[in-house]
């Protein structure tokens, strides 16, 4: 099976290839953080260009990972939000039902609250992609974490390492809950609805227990001696929260949150193995 993973730079998106690449060909796409050669440039909101390079590679699956995932950003430019994250996804089912190819499309937790400009364009992508022809899934993840190929997009993991690596320090939120998605998930997720065959499936990704950033941070942080400081923020961000009865239900991979910590620790004492080849 051929798999094209658009926005491969991306914090998720360069996570999956990489996860893929050891049992699939795949093939990855990037618009400005360019994170190996092999990865071919895309703007996904030409349409021309979407049409083009997929017709070119001729996938059998299609990711969908190059939304903007910044909730501000989408807040502050509703028109460039609208065409980056709805527009191009219409663009993108358009160029796989042209070759009869599938689609993977990652939403998020956020498209089941669409009062902000980001939620809303969520939902509408998924209805979007649940038009293509040949087949789809959808996964909604929630607050991911984990360790990427892409250590540099301003993503919660990413500010983590950075109390790691660069000593900043560690202050975090305890006012807002919510479920924890391991980025390494994903790629289960979709292997498994692959070798079972299993398409047209909204199916969310995250651990059952609510966490706070707080939470996060000080069970990632703490084995490695760097010491969190809780901070009431009174964030009001709505708690939104799913179970797993669709993951269990269709026998794919479950994690419990303790689980999931303990497999980013591992991950960041290797991470030096989540590299994608440059040439």
């Amino acid at each position: 099976m051929k798999i094209l993973v658009l926005g491969a730079s991306s914090y998720v998106g360069a996570r999956i290839y990489f996860d893929l690449q050891k049992k699939y060909e795949v093939v990855g796409t990037y618009a400005n953080n360019r994170l190996s050669e092999k990865l071919h440039h895309l703007d996904i909101t030409d349409r021309q260009k979407v049409s083009e390079l997929i017709s070119e590679v001729k996938p059998d699956l299609i990711v969908h990972s190059a939304n903007n995932a910044n909730a501000r950003w989408c807040e502050a430019n509703p028109e460039a939000a609208e065409l980056l994250n709805v527009t191009s996804t219409g663009y993108i089912v358009e160029a796989a039902d042209a070759i009869n190819a599938k689609l993977v499309y990652i939403s998020s937790f956020a498209a089941m609250n669409v009062g902000n400009v980001y939620g809303r364009s969520k939902l509408q992508s998924e209805n979007i992609a649940k038009k293509t022809k040949a087949g789809w899934i959808i996964l909604r993840p929630s607050y991911i974490v984990g360790f990427s190929p892409n250590t540099t997009n301003d993503r919660p993991f990413n500010r983590l390492l950075r109390n790691l690596d660069d000593h900043v320090k560690a202050e975090y939120d305890t006012s807002w809950k919510f479920q924890v998605t391991w980025v390494g998930h994903l790629s289960e997720v979709i292997d498994g609805c692959i070798e079972k065959n299993m398409y047209k499936k909204l199916i969310p990704v995250a651990a059952q227990e609510l966490k706070s950033r707080f939470d996060v941070a000080h069970d990632i942080l703490t084995p490695f001696g760097v010491t969190v400081y809780p901070v009431d923020k009174k964030d009001n961000l709505p708690v939104t929260k799913d179970d797993l009865f669709k993951l269990k239900t269709l026998e794919l991979p479950v994690y419990s949150y303790k689980e999931i910590v303990d497999k980013i620790i591992a991950e960041i004492k290797v991470r030096n193995t989540f590299t994608i080849s440059r040439i």
